[in-house]
């Protein structure tokens, strides 16, 4: 048995918030995106969060110490795009392994460095910008912008790098496509039977809207069977939702699943210019309600929220004990 299955018995443990959302306090223009080592690079790179684990590392490290600081159980690696699908964006795909290597080794560097408690890094496997359920032409229902095989492919070459890199367990989230999601699942299926070795995998989706549904349109319900034949260390939501707006999607998942539940929901609902106003206090005050009605294993933040609002959830956290299944 892995260390945080041992952990997650005993208390509810904290993820981390937002990677984007601090990284943008930095204000890092095309040049600090490009480094030294990409100075003459053709291709235009601001905006790849993805590539700072390589040109900007202290600044990655500064926010993964600053959520461990914060109480964070849990930090994500800084590779949510981190696939030849998501790089082919900006004509890196050639750079995948490294990108997830060096991402996983920063984040295991800084955890390392705390020693008060066990501190996990989950390697972070994004949905890709592709959807392997629909079509991105209305005008052709049957096209695909990308295949079972491809995606398969592609999330096989990030989980090795994650492992290899130091990664204690695998977090694929954010998904809103669930076919997507069982490409990523089946590639680390493979990696285990290949390497002989058992990692945990946490498996997060979107609720995209008030319909109760991820984008490609499968229920609460749904989703769960058909991501319930591989083994899980948790089943949980992120993004999209603030905390109020998806407790009620996490009590379905409750009825539904003996699995550890998960939930890092955004900082409230975006304003109109895509900020997330919502503050540490109030959000602590939501969450405090997740564990009154013992919903969560495990709870972090995801857009908007910062090491402010993960104390102040890792300081109620502490006062409540782990869910548990109600299923019988």
């Amino acid at each position: 048995m892995s260390k945080i299955q041992e952990e997650i018995k005993n208390r509810i443990l904290v993820l981390d918030g937002a990677m984007g959302t601090m990284l943008q306090r930095y204000k890092f223009e095309e040049e600090d995106f490009r480094g030294e080592r990409f100075k003459d690079f053709p291709h235009p790179l601001k905006g790849n969060n993805d590539l700072l684990s390589i040109t900007q590392p202290e600044a990655v490290k500064s926010v993964h110490r600053a959520y461990f600081e914060a109480g964070a159980d849990i930090v994500e690696t800084n590779t949510f795009s981190g696939t030849t699908i998501g790089m082919a964006d900006y004509y890196l795909e050639d750079l995948v392994y490294e990108l997830n290597f060096q991402s996983a080794k920063i984040a295991r560097e800084v955890a390392d460095e705390f020693t008060d408690k066990p501190r996990f890094v989950a390697g972070s496997i994004g949905p890709t910008n592709r959807t392997a359920s629909m079509s991105p032409d209305v005008n052709d229902p049957g096209f695909r912008a990308v295949n079972f095989d491809d995606l398969k492919i592609a999330y096989k070459q990030q989980v090795e790098a994650l492992i290899d890199g130091g990664c204690d367990l695998l977090l694929v989230e954010t998904i809103f496509d669930t076919l997507n999601a069982k490409a990523a699942l089946f590639a680390i299926e493979e990696v285990k039977e290949e390497r002989n070795i058992d990692i945990p995998v946490m498996v997060s989706g979107t609720i995209t809207d008030a319909s109760g549904r991820t984008l490609s349109g499968q229920t609460v319900e749904a989703f769960l069977i058909s991501i319930s034949h591989i083994p899980l260390l948790s089943v949980g939501f992120n993004c999209a939702l603030g905390a109020d707006q998806l407790k009620p999607y996490l009590k379905t998942l409750g009825n539904n699943t003996s699995l550890n539940i998960s939930a890092h929901p955004n900082a409230g609902l975006p304003n109109a210019f895509g900020q997330y106003d919502q503050t540490p206090e109030e959000m602590q005050q939501l969450i405090r309600e997740y564990l009154q009605e013992n919903l969560v294993n495990i709870i972090g933040g995801c857009c908007g929220t910062t090491p402010e609002h993960i104390k102040l959830i890792a300081e109620v956290a502490k006062e409540f004990k782990p869910r548990e299944s109600v299923l019988v």
